[in-house]
């Protein structure tokens, strides 16, 4: 057989005749000058590999790498009409230019590397980037310094921002502040990040004989932030614990607040269950630091049930945090201090109405009350709203989220964005919002 198909050839019978015996006698036998049996070759072969010298063993390698072929007649090889049959024993498949362009054994053009690398996102919503861009600042106050962190033009309008149980300004509102559509709002405003003591980034455990601030001084010490930075008036921008001070702080203080904006705010003071909870978690944090039960409880507190299911990523990059960026010690201070609230004494009737509270009052400023459809608060905003005037306050449920910040930035930032212009504060074009997606 020709060596280059790699297959079978069928010789023509023996001695040029057409018919006899050796038609039929078809067999394989390697391409030798004079055919032997199977039998003498054999011995042959080891006779001559027992009395060979090295040049004899090249020779019978070579004679066994010979490649068989098929001795037959010519009537074997024909079919009925006398048309030669092709014998030949099926060669190795080639593939086919298609074939090898899906398997992939075509060569790739190494333009489409090039051209990928150049792909770069507009506006990366990187969380570190607030930390540059903000003017770091210790406070002074009369309960130690406070850290703020500045973000914009010191000359434009304040907002005062502050955070929850387990975070702070960064891990907070960096997400929420470098939103594409927040970004425009910065060119109008100054916002002031401020952080309770002992909860920023990397922030040392406060001394053992230090007496952790009250909800009501946390609250005080914002007027030592006002007075720091020459602030007459802020609009008030607060999540959970943070929603709480700017409450108290507003309360006791209207003329320095204009507006605020709370996020699940909770304006009584604290029942027996999350007492109970929270005065283990922390014991816990005091003792052993932080452990699995209080990075359940605080993941409950921020996203509620099952978050997993909704942001799978957004819920391990805030345990990552609860288990390596949060100061365990100074975190059981702040809790103890939120869970020892007192309550806000607010009320929607005017004083003076009969089975009213003598001292209540309701907030004087326009209020937006946030929460999310999933957040564990939404009784408590609801409590929380119907201490408020109705002509100055509106209860807004944002549907499919928790953590309204990080789960529906875009619905928290446009409905941000009508309220400070309902109240007349910037003047700027803003994109219609989908009120259906909004409960």
């Amino acid at each position: 057989m020709p060596q280059a198909e790699g297959g079978y050839v069928s010789l023509p019978a023996m001695n040029g005749n057409g018919n006899g015996s050796a038609i039929y006698q078809s067999t394989t036998e390697p391409q030798a000058a004079s055919p032997t049996s199977v039998f003498e070759s054999v011995k042959r072969a080891i006779g001559q590999a027992i009395k060979s010298s090295p040049g004899d063993s090249e020779e019978l390698v070579r004679m066994e790498q010979r490649q068989p072929v098929i001795v037959g007649g010519g009537a074997r090889d024909r079919d009925k009409t006398g048309k030669t049959l092709n014998t030949k024993m099926p060669s190795a498949p080639t593939h086919t230019a298609e074939e090898a362009h899906l398997l992939g054994t075509m060569p790739v053009d190494p333009m489409d590397d090039i051209e990928l690398r150049s792909v770069q996102l507009q506006f990366p919503n990187a969380r570190g980037s607030i930390l540059e861009a903000c003017d770091q600042r210790r406070v002074p106050t009369d309960k130690g310094d406070i850290h703020v962190a500045i973000q914009g033009d010191t000359s434009k309008p304040a907002i005062v921002t502050y955070h929850d149980l387990g975070l702070n300004y960064a891990t907070s509102f960096a997400g929420f502040f470098n939103y594409p559509v927040m970004r425009g709002l910065l060119e109008n405003f100054c916002v002031y990040h401020v952080t309770a003591p002992g909860q920023e980034e990397g922030a040392p455990t406060l001394p053992e004989d230090y007496v952790y601030p009250t909800m009501d001084e946390l609250a005080a010490q914002l007027l030592f932030v006002l007075s720091h930075f020459g602030l007459k008036s802020v609009i008030g921008f607060g999540v959970g614990a943070g929603a709480n001070i700017l409450a108290r702080f507003a309360h006791g203080h209207p003329d320095k607040v204009g507006a605020l904006c709370l996020i699940n705010c909770v304006s009584t003071q604290s029942g027996w269950i999350e007492w109970g909870y929270q005065s283990f978690n922390a014991r816990f944090l005091r003792t052993k630091g932080m452990t699995q039960g209080v990075i359940d409880y605080l993941m409950w507190h921020h996203f509620g049930r099952n978050p997993e299911e909704r942001n799978h990523d957004l819920v391990q990059m805030y345990k990552q945090h609860f288990e390596r960026g949060v100061n365990p010690t100074n975190l059981a201070m702040l809790i103890n201090a939120y869970i020892h609230r007192n309550d806000l004494h607010l009320a929607r009737t005017p004083p003076g109405t009969p089975g009213a509270e003598t001292a209540a009052t309701t907030l004087k400023m326009p209020v937006i009350n946030i929460t999310g459809s999933l957040s564990p608060h939404v009784d408590d905003t609801v409590t929380f709203n119907g201490r408020l005037d109705p002509t100055n306050s509106s209860w807004m449920k944002i549907s499919d989220c928790a953590m309204v910040l990080e789960e529906q930035p875009a619905k928290l930032a446009e409905a941000f964005r009508l309220f400070l212009q309902g109240e007349g504060y910037v003047e700027f074009k803003v994109t219609p919002i989908n009120w259906n997606t909004i409960e």
